[in-house]
């Protein structure tokens, strides 16, 4: 035998686990299994954890600021990009398609940048008439062919610079032979083609294929309101005076009885309200963001016209710029996270809130009572509501307890009570 105190494994103990090698005897208590956290404990680990990672980007010194412009529009290569998504791109190659296969049966042998004024003109003049026939796709061919010049016939050029003042020069060209107005009146038709909303709305999903001609007008009408709206040091004179006319054109109600921006304004109403889920609703905001910029002006314009109308009234002047101001600004922090607004709102329920007991209905008490097909459930159901009801209780501090108010009196009912249908297959859950 060995003595005490030797080599041997010692038995564990009450508190000890068995080892690898050792049954847990009869006399041992197995160890108890980890309890996952509560719902509660898991949202308050997950509010700390908010409020630390917000602490330490307010305070932190090393966190840097977030770089934007804060200003009317991004640059002139950037806003013409943003009207483009990825599933259009097969259609950029479609559009030069077409413009070259009708260029070159008319301008054999030639490049688009290497005609005059007066041949890109002739050019032009051709492919208007063409939107003037009956023929749907034949319309629609021509105006693939006009976006690829509002474009800046990419294929012909080198690089981005020559495409951004080819599309310009092209934009301007399009505008003083009339493009903008025949696009108007052929948006219209396809903005009243019951037709195409029909077939949308019977269809389970849309497809580019339902909205292709709205696509491609309302790419046009964008990149030739763009074009022009940008004012740069080196445009010729005439394009200044195009420039000012289109301005007033899309201003006021000129080929139509209404201004251009209601009409698209029209199309987001029958877009939100379900009639037409086939307008491309991007293109139609991105239009409508540059025609109010272009007509109402950004926000050097709306400092302007504060500036004339405080001298006007005789008002002081304005001691700073709102907008400069707001540019110079630090980026600012993100705003409170949904957790602690609920967490908010909950105590300024529970700072106004008084407790009141329930008050139980005798009549609904009696029916339980009587009823024949009432079970376990119901008790089950009343526990259940009790630990609830509680848990509701003990959230009150000791503020709240002082000025508990009395349960009131149980209500005596009439003589002649309402009697109620007997035989329901099931236990009533109103209480």
């Amino acid at each position: 035998m060995e003595a005490a105190g030797g080599g041997g494994t010692p038995a564990p103990g009450p508190g000890t686990a068995p080892g690898p090698g050792t049954a847990p005897g009869p006399g041992r208590a197995r160890p108890a299994p980890p309890q996952p956290p509560s719902p509660a404990q898991t949202q308050s680990k997950g509010r700390e954890l908010f409020r630390t990672q917000r602490k330490e980007s307010e305070g932190s010194v090393d966190c840097p600021n977030l770089e934007f412009e804060y200003g009317d529009a991004d640059g002139h290569g950037a806003e013409l990009a943003e009207l483009y998504s990825y599933t259009e791109e097969p259609e950029l190659s479609h559009n030069r398609r077409c413009f070259e296969e009708d260029f070159h049966a008319q301008v054999p042998g030639r490049r688009w940048l290497e005609l005059d004024g007066a041949q890109q003109k002739a050019f032009v003049m051709r492919l208007l008439d063409g939107l003037e026939v009956v023929n749907r796709d034949r319309r629609l061919r021509v105006a693939r062919a006009i976006l690829y010049l509002a474009q800046g016939v990419f294929g012909d050029c080198d690089n981005e610079g020559d495409v951004l003042h080819w599309s310009r020069h092209n934009s301007f060209l399009l505008y003083r032979l009339g493009t903008f107005s025949a696009f108007l009146e052929l948006l219209n038709m396809e903005i009243e083609n019951s037709q195409a909303c029909s077939s949308a709305l019977r269809k389970p999903a849309i497809s580019l294929a339902d909205s292709t001609e709205l696509r491609v007008l309302l790419s046009v009408m964008y990149l030739m309101v763009e074009n022009i709206r940008v004012e740069q040091e080196a445009d010729p004179p005439e394009w200044k005076t195009c420039r000012e006319t289109f301005r007033m054109e899309l201003s006021f109600p000129v080929h139509t009885e209404e201004p251009f921006a209601l009409l698209l304004f029209t199309m987001v109403t029958k877009f939100c309200s379900g009639h037409a889920p086939h307008f491309p609703m991007k293109k139609v905001l991105l239009l409508l963001w540059k025609v109010l910029l272009f007509t109402l002006g950004g926000f050097e314009a709306l400092q302007a016209m504060k500036v004339r109308r405080r001298e006007e009234l005789g008002l002081p002047p304005l001691p700073e710029d709102s907008i400069q101001v707001v540019r110079s600004m630090r980026a600012a922090s993100p705003p409170t996270y949904s957790i602690e607004l609920v967490e908010q709102q909950q105590q300024q329920k529970r700072g106004h809130r008084s407790r009141r007991p329930l008050v139980k209905q005798d009549s609904l008490d009696i029916y339980n009572e009587r009823d024949p097909f009432k079970n376990d459930e119901a008790g089950v159901e009343e526990e259940e509501n009790d630990d609830v009801d509680s848990g509701i209780e003990g959230e009150l501090d000791l503020m709240e307890r002082d000025t508990i108010v009395p349960p009131l009196p149980p209500q005596r009912l009439p003589i002649e009570r309402v009697s109620f249908p007997k035989g329901l297959p099931w236990a009533p859950k109103v209480r």
